[in-house]
């Protein structure tokens, strides 16, 4: 089972991200909190698996309460959930090493994988997350987009299978049955990504591939 606390300051929201989650037997809602510092101290505290938190909330807003809870709990995934997806946001919660990053207008079906995938290790970056980043990188930004295609070099043409298909949003197992690789085979392709490109996690790996702008796939 896996515990998930939703942080957001409006009840009639939370209500219906509970019944989403809980719609899958897999998933359970353990804890419901309407401001920034009362989800830090709840998702810092036993029997959280992981946070499910809104941008805009009081006392300490959404990306305060991912790089909190970072600090106290590098292990525990942050999924950051929000209607304000066109506003610098994007980046700065991949720059607060958020876990994931949906959209509320999302399908259901989206919400639950992006939970699912914090969960597992690998994260999750909306599609639709992924269409404004490229929006906001593509316009005016060359210089970002030769940075990221100079960086996406270093890996060789496998390495870069996989980076793309991380940034897909696809999980290990998905990756793996794409490329007819193992799982594990997956985890350590998508370990020495991480390091080569120097990203602390998939979420600025597919942030990464996204800026470059480019769509080689497998």
């Amino acid at each position: 089972m896996i515990r998930v606390l939703v942080a957001d300051d409006e009840p009639l929201i939370r209500a219906g991200i509970r019944a989403v989650l809980e719609s899958d037997p897999q998933l359970t809602v353990v804890a419901e909190v309407a401001d920034g510092r009362s989800a830090v101290e709840r998702a810092t505290a036993p029997g959280v698996d992981v946070v499910l938190v809104d941008i805009r909330m009081p006392l300490l807003d959404g990306l305060g309460v991912v790089e909190e809870v970072h600090r106290r709990n590098p292990a525990l995934p942050v999924v950051v959930l929000t209607s304000f997806g066109a506003e610098p946001n994007v980046l700065r919660a991949v720059q607060h090493r958020a876990a994931g990053f949906v959209l509320k207008n999302c399908a259901p079906a989206e919400l639950i994988g992006a939970v699912r995938a914090a969960h597992a290790g690998d994260a999750y970056l909306s599609p639709a997350v992924a269409r404004i980043v490229l929006g906001m990188v593509a316009p005016g930004d060359a210089e970002r987009r030769r940075t990221a295609g100079a960086r996406l070099a270093a890996l060789s043409d496998r390495e870069r299978d996989v980076a793309d298909l991380v940034a897909e949003g696809l999980s290990n197992a998905a990756i793996g049955s794409r490329l007819r690789m193992t799982e594990p085979t997956i985890k350590t392709y998508v370990s020495r990504i991480l390091t080569k490109l120097g990203c602390e996690n998939r979420v600025q790996v597919a942030l990464l591939v996204t800026s470059a702008c480019r769509g080689r796939r497998s």
